[in-house]
């Protein structure tokens, strides 16, 4: 099987989403085996934890269907407590709880599949788990360790400081980042399995209970090849391939490149391992899921689109529904959990309040395998509002009218859009859009690569002793940072003048998209909350077409605008996320019950203070 096939500019082997599964309060997502190339075999994915996990979500949902192409039935799940599984409140037993819901997942997988031959594949962290899980299933067929994580010690030091480089690249100032415990990306690890993971040493392992392995690392890592060395002389049937392209695939996952050859290189010998069916089988079984449930929500996990291509959780509440159904948009190339598990939070409070909510993948985003004939880069594609529209009949069939939608970043641009387009959309919440308008002759992958920030930011930036010392070791693109800021002053400029500029008898093709934009939202009488953070660069644009603080604002009745002071682009910070959510909830009541708020309270800027002297801000 070539791997490259899965370009979506060409046919794709799957055009529908995985079939989701629940067990053990966590999501599995089963890909059943191309029938006429059925094998006896099937794989389980062990994933990595944390930002790592989210990079790889969507190489492994073409890993998934590259081996079911292959005749090798799979299935990835979440561990507990983490994407979008339940939530645990005791992690006392350490991994032990992850290992737990993995133990039930092979069981799962074993049900479905109707194999007795498992293989497992791992990464990062995962891989920890898959070893320890192998001796505890027994009869392993093979064990894939992708990128171990070897030594805990060592892993933790390389997690802070990847979350200090994640941070930095979010303009995140020292005093806003976590620097408690175990964290990356608004992902915390629970002390308890943080405790064990630096307890953790692959080297000193005595045996592996699998009849093959197979070692993928990472280029110029010595460690790497001494364990690849090690794992061969516990099994001697080992194989070590270089991980080409891992750290493309997991620097960022809006701009992540999928390891193409490292692809080809699992699927291969996940197919040479795999055992032939001898003789009569039983036939496979489908899923049949039921809502993960607490007291206070149900959520299911579903598929849905013309051919099922959408993948998506339902939350709803037990308690009697109230307000607008919440469709939580993805941002980029981020998971439908979102970014630090705030879309699932967020699901999750809503329905505590009566709130239900949709979440799903885009098409080629995560979980959801892209459209035929769509580009390899989606982001600001006109056919994901052909997505939305998807969305918007589900809930029509669900009786779940009116919507609002949300979103943050390329998520809120997309609700901004949709909305336009579709009058079942009533209300929409959009934090920190890069733009509200895309110019098709903008390069997206260029444009995210390189964005300008607003010219505080750089201030700040400048006053860092640390920023020198990048700057002189050659660790920042010089040329490019000062077309950035030449940009970003430039823009300053021609905001000053804006009022001067609109006497003339032209404007921009932009601003004129622009402004009939808002013009139809306020016809059509959508509520509209816009939500950015102080230095967002989305802010930056958004003032050169309504002025500072959105002092142009007053002509739009419909629309409100808050900024939230002292955090990041992606809401981290609890504050954040609080103001974030009480808007949704805001919109969605609003919307739901046809109440319209008092005119002195719209069509103006509210600058939030409330969390500005939280413990976090």
């Amino acid at each position: 099987m070539n791997f490259n096939e899965q370009n979506p500019s060409n046919t794709h082997l799957a055009v529908f989403a995985a079939e989701p599964v629940t067990f053990a309060g966590t999501i599995g997502l089963y890909t059943p085996a191309r029938q006429a190339a059925r094998k006896a075999t099937a794989v389980l994915f062990v994933s990595p934890w944390g930002f790592e996990e989210m990079c790889t979500r969507k190489f492994f949902r073409i890993l998934a269907e590259g081996f079911a192409e292959a005749g090798v039935a799979n299935l990835r799940f979440d561990y507990a407590g983490t994407g979008d599984a339940l939530d645990v409140t005791d992690h006392s037993r350490g991994m032990a709880v992850w290992l737990e819901t993995a133990e039930q997942a092979a069981s799962q997988l074993k049900s479905l599949s109707r194999c007795d031959s498992i293989i497992l594949v791992s990464q990062g962290l995962g891989s920890a788990v898959a070893l320890e899980l192998a001796q505890r299933l027994g009869g392993v067929d093979g064990v894939a360790l992708m990128a171990p994580a070897i030594s805990g010690r060592l892993y933790l030091r390389e997690l802070s400081v990847w979350s200090k480089m994640i941070d930095d690249g979010m303009g995140v100032p020292e005093s806003q980042r976590e620097t408690q415990g175990v964290s990356i990306a608004g992902l915390r690890m629970p002390e308890e399995i943080a405790a064990e993971v630096r307890k953790l040493n692959l080297m000193n392992l005595a045996k592996v209970e699998a009849a093959n392995c197979l070692v993928l690392t990472r280029p110029n890592r010595s460690a790497d090849e001494d364990f690849a060395a090690h794992i061969r002389e516990l099994q001697p049937a080992t194989r070590e391939v270089v991980y080409r392209g891992y750290d493309e695939l997991v620097f960022n996952p809006t701009i992540a490149t999928m390891p193409a050859e490292t692809g080809d290189a699992l699927v291969e010998w996940v197919e040479s391992i795999s055992k032939p069916i001898a003789g009569a089988s039983k036939l496979p079984q489908r899923p049949a899921p039921v809502p993960l449930a607490t007291a206070e929500f149900r959520e299911m996990p579903l598929r849905f689109g013309k051919a099922n291509e959408l993948y998506g959780i339902l939350c709803e509440p037990t308690a009697p529904r109230r307000g607008a159904t919440a469709i939580i948009l993805t941002t980029a190339y981020d998971r439908t959990a979102g970014w630090g598990r705030t879309s699932v939070k967020m699901a999750r409070e809503l329905a505590r309040d009566g709130i239900p909510s949709l979440r799903f993948d885009n098409a080629n985003v995560a979980d959801s395998p892209p459209t035929p004939g769509a580009p390899e880069q989606v982001l600001y594609f006109k056919g994901q509002n052909d997505e939305i529209t998807a969305a918007l009949d589900l809930l029509e069939s669900c009786k779940l009218l009116p919507a609002v939608l949300v979103g943050r970043c390329s998520g809120g641009y997309l609700a901004f859009q949709a909305s336009l387009s579709d009058k079942r959309s009533r209300g929409l919440v959009a934090a920190n859009p890069y733009v509200l308008h895309w110019d098709g002759s903008l390069t997206v992958d260029a444009s995210l690569r390189h964005v300008p920030r607003s010219l505080e930011t750089y201030g700040l930036k400048l006053l860092q002793l640390e920023t020198l010392r990048r700057l002189l070791r050659g660790d920042i693109d010089g040329p490019r940072a000062i077309k950035n800021f030449t940009t970003s002053v430039i823009r300053r400029a021609i905001r000053h003048s804006r009022p001067l500029l609109d006497f003339l008898p032209f404007r921009s093709p932009e601003r004129n998209a622009i402004l009939e934009l808002f013009q139809s939202l306020k016809a059509r009488k959508v509520d509209v909350s816009l939500i950015y953070t102080a230095r967002d660069t989305g802010l930056e644009q958004f003032n050169d077409h309504f002025g500072k603080e959105g002092s142009h604002l007053k002509r739009y009745s419909n629309v409100r605008l808050s900024i939230i002071p002292e955090a990041d682009h992606n809401l981290t910070q609890a504050h954040a996320q609080t103001f974030y959510l009480q808007e949704v909830r805001s919109v969605s009541l609003k919307v739901g019950t046809r109440q319209t708020a008092p005119k002195e309270e719209r069509g103006r800027a509210v600058i939030s203070r409330k969390y500005a002297n939280s413990p976090t801000s």
